[in-house]
């Protein structure tokens, strides 16, 4: 028992917790994981639009899953509303979104056009489609293990998972638009699904575009010759200019690697001793 001491000069002793000030109220805790459940939902219709073969929809909705994701751990951070829960449940939305939802699409879309040449190449699509669900899963269990690491959050360790999606998508609903892309066609798109998925367990680094800050200031200049251009350009061709942003973007890395290592000097050689 501690004795209460009522004295202006000393505050009361008790032994009840402080309670916390001002905390969160319960429907500021909601509106994160409401945009982690729109990620889930997008992904999972993704693959419903993939089953019944409406691929450019399919594609569509892995862009709306990108856009909400990219705002749950925004919108958790300007509320102050991060936690544990949040973080595995962006994980596991992530994972059917990015993951199962690329393979899907890339899997109901070639490999049945891909089996009429030979059961060879139906097997190659399969493993292929496999092989990207099984990176993404490998991609974000590293990405949970650096982040409690605390590593630098200023650059990711492997392609992000979203950005590989949106490659994948981009591709397939650009090819979409051509009723027999051939062979040829089939096996660049298998091929680039497994670029994507080979580059997200790579150790290649790429920045971070959510540490970004949309709120500072940005020149005119850039606005109207960078921005502008490139909005108009996905207005005017959506699958094109988009696969051509993220396949940029995922070249980044090998060649910022490259070019790195290009630059480096090479140590001068050792004159022998006389």
């Amino acid at each position: 028992m501690y004795q209460v001491v009522d004295s202006p000069m000393m505050p009361a002793v008790t032994n009840e917790p402080e309670k916390a000030r001002n905390p969160p109220s319960r429907g500021i805790y909601l509106l994160p994981n409401l945009f982690t459940t729109a990620c889930l939902f997008s992904g999972f219709y993704s693959v419903v639009a993939a089953i019944d073969r409406d691929f450019a929809v399919a594609a569509g909705a892995i862009f709306i899953a990108m856009l909400a994701d990219g705002l749950d751990g925004r919108v958790a951070r300007w509320t102050g509303t991060e936690s544990p829960f949040g973080k595995e449940y962006d994980s596991l939305a992530d994972m059917v979104a990015f993951g199962v939802a690329p393979a899907v699409l890339v899997y109901q879309w070639g490999v049945v056009r891909i089996s009429e040449y030979g059961q060879e190449w139906r097997q190659f699509g399969w493993i292929i489609a496999f092989f990207y669900a099984l990176c993404a899963a490998l991609r974000l269990a590293r990405f949970n293990t650096a982040t409690a690491a605390g590593g630098d959050k200023r650059y990711f360790q492997g392609l992000p998972s979203p950005s590989a999606a949106a490659t994948v998508g981009a591709f397939v609903w650009f090819f979409a638009k051509w009723r027999e892309p051939g062979l040829q066609g089939l096996i660049l798109a298998f091929a680039v699904t497994g670029y994507a998925a080979a580059l997200m367990v790579s150790s290649f680094s790429y920045l971070s575009l959510k540490q970004v800050d949309v709120s500072a200031r940005m020149k005119y200049s850039y606005v109207a010759f960078v921005i502008l251009p490139m909005l108009i350009l996905i207005k005017w061709d959506p699958p094109t200019m988009l696969f051509a942003m993220f396949i940029s973007y995922a070249t980044y890395g090998p060649v910022q690697w490259l070019g790195r290592k290009l630059r480096r000097p090479r140590a001068p050689p050792s004159v022998p001793s006389s």
